[in-house]
């Protein structure tokens, strides 16, 4: 018999949204973008470009990154 936790799919729902939102947005952006675990299981999309440095606070939560994809050198 197999035991399946709701919370940890719930967790990693969550992860995969954000990160397929930062994957998406990164397309059409200079800048990286971080995936932030906000609360426990919670995670947002953080774009690098919406602050001049990344806070300590975000950076200490950072879990992933994906990098800026737009380019400007033809």
């Amino acid at each position: 018999m197999q035991t399946i936790s709701t919370a940890a799919h719930a967790d990693t729902a969550n992860y995969l949204a954000a990160l397929a939102f930062a994957e998406r947005r990164a397309l059409h952006s200079f800048f990286d973008q971080h995936v932030v675990e906000d609360a426990p299981g919670r995670y947002i999309a953080v774009d690098e470009g919406d602050y001049n440095a990344l806070p300590m606070t975000l950076i200490d939560r950072v879990v992933h990154t994906v990098p800026g994809r737009m380019s400007d050198e033809f």
